[in-house]
């Protein structure tokens, strides 16, 4: 018997009655507007009720098929959806998957009902597409579907389950949203460097990596590495949460203005903003290390208790995003104290801030005034001596042929321009610059920080703190209360550049979570450097 089905196209609504794929007795009107996907069924008794109604915002893709039956001259409509919903035993609010699925089978020729649901696929899409033009203010640009992603997984990264998330959830995730992608597993420190480096970049209209932070530290620093590095940067980028901390995952997910997720929760809203192909610019900021070395940082710059508690906490990394928690309880227990120089240049406007903060004491840098005028620091500096310990970096940078050049930073064997602050303490807990909004998942760091403002928040906490009061400063942490929380011993400020020079004999620096040269460091940020997939 042919099933009926009847369609009409008017004042921006497509309009249908199909039958339900799992059950052909069931139909449904269907209609499609500029921003919603809605399905009413048609055996409804009172009117109204199993109305379901879908927002095209929740939706990553479509697509029309046939069945591999030759007897079977229908075609398929499949929409699917990622809308947020309340999680179990919880108030928040997570994606979760919805597909749609109809049977259309008005014509007796084959082609004639696939056409149809290929008219309704592509109308789907199309529709979806212009509902994500703006987020928070931002204008977005799109990716030009279709685009091959190259996929870089580390199936060792977390809990060594980046190959079973992807199975279990991105490949799907995909193949819905109609994005081809290769998959491509790294085999040993910086091979996702070397890859990016030598690829074809032509070839590919994205790079994705699904592991953790020091990943993407890896691309990132691979594509700088490249002769055309200015083309190459503006590669868009994404990130799909399979470590332990997922710090810019999470950072995100913030963004999109979505309630606190974490775990494959996140990485279903990671994938799913993934899918909308949307793109934005993200700051990169550019770090100087005492041997010459410079490398490109996405995320953070740490000295003293943050970088301890990464570090030492890996031994723990079986526990996934809990292995911080641990970390951060054994290092109260023998907390460290740090000496060094910290100096910067403030962003604009936050000098008068920076002398409040320190009741008036702040001091100025008195470098001559030679120092004034901007420095090029593109050149290789070695004539700075200081202390090397046993850290030895976990993914060692080369002096890349960037051409990038850094107009705040002198070299780092002279005295900072006199423009700059010099912080009058030199005892020190921690000092961290954050440059997006999450340090791990439950650690809200930076919480006005956004992909592209052109700072670096600047954080650290004085000596003195007692172990109790940077607990609590922690615990506030985990939803950014920390930062109005009226700890006396915490600085907040809002910097350009920033130099750092331990005087301490051992200890540990990180960026982006990985082990660098221990010794004078100094960093400036460049606003929107990077394109960055956000959804």
């Amino acid at each position: 018997m042919l099933t009926v089905m009847k369609t009409a196209e008017h004042m921006n609504t497509l309009y249908g009655e199909f039958t339900v794929t799992s059950n052909r007795k069931v139909r449904c009107a269907v209609s499609l507007t500029d921003s919603e996907f809605i399905v009413q069924r048609l055996s409804s008794i009172p009117a109204g009720r199993h109305r379901v109604l879908r927002s095209l915002r929740d939706c990553v893709g479509s697509r029309a098929y046939r069945e591999d039956d030759n007897s079977d001259w229908a075609a398929y409509l499949a929409v699917y959806f990622y809308p947020l919903k309340r999680r179990w035993m919880s108030s928040g609010l997570s994606r979760q998957r919805v597909e749609h699925c109809f049977r259309i089978s008005e014509f007796q020729d084959p082609r004639a009902n696939l056409e149809e649901a290929e008219k309704w696929a592509r109308t789907v899409r199309e529709r979806s597409s212009r509902q994500q033009n703006m987020r928070n203010g931002l204008l977005m640009s799109e990716l030009t579907c279709p685009y091959r992603m190259m996929l870089l997984v580390n199936p060792h990264s977390g809990k060594g389950q980046a190959l079973t998330l992807y199975n279990n959830h991105i490949k799907r995730m995909l193949n819905e949203a109609g994005v081809p992608h290769t998959i491509l597993i790294t085999e040993h420190q910086n091979h996702a460097r070397e890859l990016v480096r030598e690829a074809d970049l032509s070839q590919w209209g994205a790079v994705v990596i699904l592991s953790g932070d020091g990943l993407l530290f890896e691309v990132i620093n691979g594509l700088l590495d490249r002769s055309d590095w200015e083309e190459a940067i503006r590669m868009p980028l994404g990130i799909l949460p399979g470590g332990s901390g997922n710090a810019l995952a999470a950072s995100i997910h913030h963004y999109s203005g979505a309630s606190v997720v974490s775990t494959e929760e996140l990485l279903i809203s990671c994938g799913f903003l993934l899918c909308k192909g949307l793109v934005s610019r993200m700051d990169l900021v550019s770090v100087h290390l005492f041997s010459g070395t410079r490398l490109f940082s996405f995320l953070s710059l740490a000295w003293g208790f943050v970088a301890d508690v990464d570090i030492e906490s890996e031994k723990y990394r079986h526990v996934g995003a809990a292995r911080f928690t641990v970390g951060t309880l054994v290092r109260l227990a023998s907390l460290r104290i740090y000496k060094g120089k910290l100096a910067y240049l403030p962003a604009t406007g936050d000098f008068k801030q920076a002398r409040s903060t320190h009741n008036g004491t702040l001091r100025r840098s008195t470098g001559s005034p030679m120092l004034n005028s901007l420095h090029n620091s593109c050149h290789s500096n070695n004539s700075l001596k200081a202390m090397r310990t046993e850290h030895t970096p976990s993914r060692s940078a080369n002096k890349a042929p960037t051409g990038l050049c850094d107009s705040l930073l002198p070299p780092l064997d002279e005295p900072p321009p006199s423009n700059w602050v010099v912080v009058p303490e030199e005892d020190f807990v921690l000092v961290l610059a954050m440059y997006q909004s999450h340090l791990a998942e439950d650690l809200l760091a930076a919480p006005d920080a956004t992909l592209n403002d052109g700072v670096i928040h600047l954080f650290y906490v004085k000596a003195g703190i007692s172990r109790s009061a940077l607990l609590k400063l922690f615990l506030a942490m985990e939803k950014g209360a920390h930062v109005d929380s009226g700890c006396a011993h915490l600085v907040h400020t809002k910097v350009q550049a920033l130099r750092l020079e331990p005087y301490s004999p051992k200890g540990i620096i990180t960026v982006d979570g990985e082990v660098v040269e221990y010794g004078a460091v100094q960093a400036e940020v460049h606003r929107g450097l990077a394109r960055l997939i956000y959804g």
